[in-house]
């Protein structure tokens, strides 16, 4: 008997049975889809669950990649997604999605879980760019990100003629300044 994925949807069983499987205690909701009970909560598993419902050329990015990434316990609504400027494709007319163009280098980008999703440092780039508002929880949500990945996010802000690159790197110098103190206050052999 073939085993289905980890992450359900309509492709695969009608929302009835998904819905009575998730009463029975059998699945639980993640993104888009349905999984089992058992499956542990990873980025791939949360990959996998958009991977149910989008078209192969949109790419997870901004909040939606934060959350696959684990820096955000709910995914956006809307989802959040792009497309490379070079790929081609049409107005989806889907309300539940936010579609825009963007320029993406091929580095920028991982497949995880049947989807392509903006690696952390350009998803930590990004959000320090568009956030009209950056208090505590969202620097919160960017640091979970940068989590070894800073030398990502400052080269995708190093790019000539990027919107709100300033601001961006004004607020990632403001986290890791205040992260550097943090280690130097919790390190009792290192000045203040």
């Amino acid at each position: 008997m073939p085993r289905l994925s980890p992450a359900l949807g309509l492709r695969e069983l009608p929302l009835p049975e998904l819905c009575a499987a998730r009463l029975d205690g059998e699945l639980w909701p993640v993104g888009a889809g349905f999984v089992p009970v058992d499956e542990p909560d990873t980025a791939e598993l949360r990959a996998r669950s958009l991977a149910v419902e989008l078209p192969p050329r949109l790419i997870a990015e901004l909040s939606t990649a934060a959350w696959v990434w684990g820096a955000l316990p709910f995914p956006p609504l809307p989802l959040e997604l792009c497309a490379a400027s070079t790929a081609r494709t049409r107005a989806l007319g889907v309300t539940r999605w936010s579609v825009r163009e963007v320029v993406l280098d091929v580095a920028e980008t991982v497949e995880l879980g049947g989807i392509r999703v903006t690696t952390r440092g350009r998803t930590a780039a990004d959000l320090l760019r568009s956030l009209e508002a950056f208090g505590e929880r969202e620097a919160a949500v960017v640091r979970r990100l940068l989590d070894g990945e800073e030398a990502e996010c400052r080269r995708v802000l190093g790019r000539r003629n990027l919107p709100q690159r300033r601001r961006a790197l004004a607020r990632l110098d403001g986290l890791t300044a205040g992260a550097s103190e943090l280690d130097r206050a919790g390190d009792p052999a290192r000045p203040p």
